[in-house]
């Protein structure tokens, strides 16, 4: 593997000419990698059955192929920015989402083969597995105490991506260039990730220092086991793990079922639905980008996820019982649910990357990051088999036992090991 003194025109200046890294270019990268995914969602799969006349079924697995190369690449990208630093693989990675995009969209314009789509959305998926160096960034630049305002950056990013991305994507999507459409939305995405390159060129300062970077070459193999095993045998990192797992697996149970719930049982028109889901988002980013702070400062991670399962909990239970009571109780169930993952999201992060051996940030939050993007390979398709097999509230009902699991599986996250010391607060 190259070293970081290969990697001068990527480097940033030394430490002593500095200030601490802010977190601005972060927060950007990781909005605009979810902006980019999300804009594709209300049209691509249709697009595929329309242009290229597959079946529903193949459409949606242009979304599996996706989470899948994240699920792979996230500990890659991690290992590698342990050893050659945050920066060089931010910087690729944001090149590479915006040939992706472009490459989406040229497919959707040109090719003749439903084929060339999975490629470029494996390729995306590729690049945009830096959500765990990202996470290690600001793990790099933040205090243990503020950590957890640090990692709700990413909530808060991946809150506004989610609120504005299906709503501009859905008004570009029609505009047609040759007769086709859905180019437009993947070409912009494009653009904003261009625009970006050169931002985060510019801003973006390197978070770890030569002397703190990791001194062994480690296995790039995405499905790295001896790598895993050395995260998990941190104290606590096992369980967090299987706590996001759970938690996510839950939450992605509504992705593709939500519409349908909304249609079925409420007789929701589409901007209906994202109405309701532009609100959940704002109220998760609000969440996470103002309250946990002072909750951090009050609670341990570990007492607001297990707080944040248990309102999760609540909430899907609440989706479940929302058509019998009417579209106030539906909007009271997305606020809680909001609520909740706002708390665990960012609670997780923080967690995991203050029990990681510093050498291994990356690495360890890469493995957080590439459990949660196996439990969005298989959410959306659990719950579309739910709601074809048992009725529209099943996936919900299914989503609120998973959060209750993973609050049980929390009170794990309390036990001592020599020399680890955790805030005391209430419990939960």
């Amino acid at each position: 593997m190259v070293g970081p003194s290969k990697h001068k025109g990527l480097e940033a200046p030394p430490a002593s000419a500095r200030s601490t890294p802010g977190l601005g270019p972060i927060f950007l990268i990781v909005f605009l990698d979810i902006l980019g995914f999300s804009l594709v969602l209300p049209f691509l799969a249709e697009e595929s059955r329309t242009t290229f006349g597959t079946s529903e079924l193949t459409g949606t697995l242009l979304a599996s192929i996706y989470s899948l190369m994240q699920f792979l690449f996230v500990p890659v990208w991690g290992r590698i920015s342990d050893r050659v630093g945050r920066r060089p693989v931010l910087l690729w990675s944001v090149a590479a989402t915006s040939l992706g995009m472009a490459g989406l969209g040229f497919g959707l314009l040109h090719a003749q083969s439903i084929l060339w789509l999975f490629v470029a959305r494996a390729a995306s998926g590729i690049a945009t597995a830096n959500l765990g160096t990202a996470s290690a960034y600001i793990a790099d630049v933040t205090k243990p105490e503020e950590r957890s305002k640090g990692m709700g950056l990413i909530g808060m990013a991946f809150g506004l991506g989610f609120i504005l991305g299906p709503g501009i994507g859905g008004a570009l999507s029609g505009i047609s260039i040759g007769g086709r459409t859905g180019a437009v939305p993947c070409f912009v995405a494009a653009s904003l990730s261009v625009v970006n390159l050169a931002w985060t060129y510019v801003g973006l300062r390197e978070s770890l220092p030569p002397e703190k970077r990791a001194r062994t070459r480690r296995s790039l193999s995405p499905l790295n086991l001896a790598a895993a095993r050395e995260a998990f045998a941190r104290p606590g990192i096992a369980i967090a793990i299987l706590v996001n797992f759970s938690i996510t697996l839950s939450f992605t149970v509504l992705d593709q079922t939500f519409r349908f719930f909304n249609k079925d049982l409420f007789a929701m028109t589409p901007l209906d639905t994202g109405i309701v889901l532009a609100f959940i988002g704002i109220v998760a980013a609000g969440v996470q980008g103002g309250l946990i702070r002072p909750l951090s400062k009050r609670f341990s991670e570990s007492s607001l996820i297990r707080t944040g399962t248990a309102i999760q909990a609540l909430a899907f239970a609440a989706i479940a019982a929302s058509p019998s009571y009417g579209r106030p109780m539906l909007y009271a169930a997305g606020a809680l649910l909001a609520l909740g993952n706002g708390m665990t999201q960012p609670s997780v992060g923080a967690f995991v990357s203050k029990r990681a051996d510093p050498r291994a940030q990356g690495e360890t939050l890469g493995t957080n990051q590439s459990a949660a993007s196996l439990a969005r390979m298989f959410g959306p398709s659990l719950g579309g088999w739910l709601y074809g097999s048992f009725g529209p509230r099943s996936p919900y009902l299914i989503g609120a036992i998973g959060m209750a699991i993973a609050m049980l599986v929390a009170f794990g996250l309390d036990r001592r090991t020599p020399g680890t010391t955790v805030p005391a607060d209430p419990p939960v």
